[in-house]
């Protein structure tokens, strides 16, 4: 069991009991929240399973890449390769001859056979990060390939038949860029046999706490240094903050601060603005200044209320560039909630595209 982050005295503290044996069998998949350990259920039962198509749904810096090398490390295909495709990474033009190989004088410039990826990764499993970026056209040739289990080589006569588990992550709805005709519906359907998941870091809760001490205590150890925790307020600031980039995010925080900042605590003037501020646009009535506390007063509680509301969220969509969806993150609402909100205020709902 993950060893949690102690509080002693008025610091929160990183606790070395149990440290290794958190890693366990799910590596660095780690937190205690529902949600995650959900995720973890699931990966177990999908990597003892024959299933040859996964699909991974999660925001930027989620962890697909980790739920993706974890489900291939737990699985009987372990032992052979896992080939990881950047799908945003390769120009549209070279990603059929990368994917499928080709065949000698396939094309100009093709003076040698190549195989492609997906025969490198026979026996074994094959990550497609960020699908949705794969060109129309290729996902008609990955269709066939999902329907048949065989593909031929740009340039080949004779089909070549594989044995290979895709797992594809997105961190869009791709049902709806299939309803807006960027994604293919039958290869939608095709890789949606299981779906995962992830959570963003916002939904939880403290093991924002329990992240940033495996973090803490892996980047001290690679500058040579012992950080032995968070001041009380920072851990509060990262309970509240919204972390747009996930546990990226984090990571590359904690790191940062690793090599740039002497002290063995981490301070809240160690911790960028742009989180200052968002977090300090989130303060409670009840810390409102007296003033303004006797001033809602004499409104009334329901008029008083909707006021905050009103104002809290007006800076969220300002925040935002007035997007609703990330509006709502912000605030921790699903976009349904926030636009309920915003009808039940009188507020416009005219919004900018996410």
């Amino acid at each position: 069991m993950l060893a949690p982050i102690t509080r002693v005295g008025a610091k929160f503290t990183l606790n070395d009991e149990g440290h290794d044996e958190a890693k366990g069998v799910y590596g660095d998949l780690l937190g205690e929240h529902e949600s995650i350990k959900a995720v973890r259920a699931l990966v177990a039962r999908i990597a003892q399973s024959p299933v040859r198509q996964v699909l991974l749904y999660g925001e930027t810096g989620t962890g697909k890449g980790l739920v993706a090398r974890l489900i291939h490390r737990l699985s009987p295909r372990a032992a052979r390769p896992l080939i990881d495709v950047n799908c945003a990474a390769i120009p549209a033009t070279l990603m059929e001859s990368e994917l499928f190989g080709h065949e000698r004088g396939a094309f100009t410039g093709a003076q040698f056979a190549k195989p492609g990826l997906i025969e490198a990764a026979q026996g074994g499993t094959l990550f497609l990060d960020e699908i949705r970026e794969m060109d129309l056209q290729l996902q008609a040739k990955l269709l066939t390939l999902l329907d048949t289990h065989e593909f031929r080589r740009l340039g080949a006569i004779k089909s070549t038949r594989v044995d290979v588990r895709f797992i594809a992550s997105t961190n869009r709805i791709l049902l709806s860029e299939v309803k807006a005709g960027r994604f293919r519906d039958d290869l939608y359907w095709r890789l949606q046999v299981v779906a995962v998941n992830i959570p963003p870091l916002r939904d939880r809760g403290d093991d924002v706490l329990l992240l940033a001490e495996t973090f803490l205590r892996e980047h001290g150890a690679r500058v040579g240094r012992t950080i032995r925790g968070l001041e009380p307020r920072v851990a509060e600031i990262f309970r509240l903050y919204s972390w747009p980039g996930n546990v990226r995010e984090l990571e590359n925080l904690i790191e940062r601060i690793a090599i740039l900042e002497r002290e063995d605590v981490v301070q809240v003037k160690h911790l960028p603005d742009r989180i200052l501020r968002e977090v300090e646009g989130r303060a409670p009535p009840a810390t409102l200044a007296a003033d303004s506390l006797a001033s809602a007063i004499s409104r009334g509680f329901h008029d008083a209320t909707e006021d905050f509301q009103r104002a809290l969220i007006a800076e969220a969509l300002k925040r935002a560039g007035g997007r609703h969806g990330r509006a709502a993150r912000l605030l921790r609402l699903s976009r349904h909630a926030l636009r309920h909100q915003m009808l039940k205020l009188g507020l416009a709902t005219v919004q900018a595209a996410d």
